[in-house]
């Protein structure tokens, strides 16, 4: 498929997924613990009267929960394919390389010694503990020969996921803050407001507009580091930035939603399968297919026992490890 053939193929995609975006977010807001008419809906979002309980259901809590599950899961998918495209590795996404976790562990720690921070500073905490241990994942795959090779780096992930998920589980008991963490360790969109949608917009625009000028650079960088050089590419410039951009987008996720996995893993293999490689296709087509799939996993999860409500990450998972085994089979054949 040329060029001109793929840029529409993008575009159709990106429309109708932009359409399904809206349709899920409108089912968001019409279903839950207590069901609204759509009519009642509309009211509320273009003729709000705060003196109807129904639309400050939908004003307060449903509306803001809907737009920071689209923007949680597009930041998600977006940092996946960041991490796909710096290391190369087709299993590479926030939960499995240690970042959601390090993220994790720098809230508890804030949180058990500075029980009263703002939305703010937890997304400052949780930035600098992803930064972290980014930062320790690359030193541990690196330690043994200097080479840090696709398995070295997974495997690293998932030993730092593990070690900075037990001290997590440490402190938080031993400082009594087991309960206020529990929302974080399942990944939940439960307690979503206003100023958790302003934090992941303001965080999100400045990782999308770094992704965005990015875009070229990571496609060469996918095919290896020493073509981009070849063309000129500063890639130790293009890595740092495309990590300060995973941090933005990760960090502000789990900030105000906890992990949340498979997300980041599952939804740039479907871009990469419809678009191709260029990344300048498949970041925006991952951005729209992560919101479609997490608002759309959040819905799954208040209907699955109602009326209580399942934790979305708990739905994500149940879609993404199969896939990822699927993928583990794929590479183990590849590699036979």
């Amino acid at each position: 498929m040329g060029a001109a053939g793929r840029r529409a193929r993008t575009g159709w995609i990106l429309l109708v997924g932009i359409i399904g975006i809206l349709l899920a977010l409108a089912v968001s807001l019409v279903y839950g613990t207590k069901d609204l008419q759509l009519s009642t809906v509309w009211q509320a979002l273009f003729a709000y009267d705060p003196d109807i309980k129904a639309h400050q259901i939908v004003q307060d809590i449903r509306f803001p929960r809907s737009l920071a599950a689209a923007l949680i899961g597009a930041y998600l998918a977006l940092s996946g394919a960041i991490m796909q495209a710096l290391t190369r590795n087709p299993l590479a996404e926030p939960s499995l390389l240690g970042v959601s976790h390090g993220a994790a562990f720098a809230l508890v720690v804030t949180i058990a010694f500075v029980p009263d921070i703002s939305i703010v500073g937890a997304t400052v905490s949780s930035m600098t503990g992803a930064g972290l241990a980014v930062l320790f994942v690359f030193v541990l795959a690196s330690a043994s020969n200097g080479n840090v090779t696709p398995v070295k780096l997974s495997l690293a992930g998932i030993a730092t996921g593990m070690f900075l998920s037990s001290l997590t589980s440490s402190i938080a008991l031993h400082f009594d803050v087991s309960k206020e963490m529990g929302f974080w360790y399942a990944g939940g969109l439960a307690n979503m407001d206003w100023r958790a949608v302003k934090v992941l917009a303001v965080a999100g625009l400045f990782g999308i507009l770094i992704v965005t000028a990015l875009a070229r650079a990571l496609t060469l960088l996918h095919l290896g580091a020493d073509v981009t050089k070849g063309l000129g590419i500063h890639v130790q410039a293009v890595k740092t930035l495309a990590v300060l951009a995973v941090l933005l987008l990760t960090g502000s996720s789990v900030a105000v939603s906890g992990a949340i996995g498979f997300v980041g893993l599952v939804v740039p293999h479907i871009s990469r399968m419809l678009v191709g490689l260029n990344y300048r296709f498949s970041l925006p087509v991952s951005a729209v297919l992560g919101s479609l799939l997490l608002v759309l996993a959040d819905v799954g999860a208040r209907m699955i026992n109602p009326p209580f409500e399942t934790p979305v990450g708990v739905v994500t998972a149940l879609i993404g490890v199969p896939f990822f085994l699927y993928l583990v089979r794929n590479e183990k054949g590849r590699t036979a």
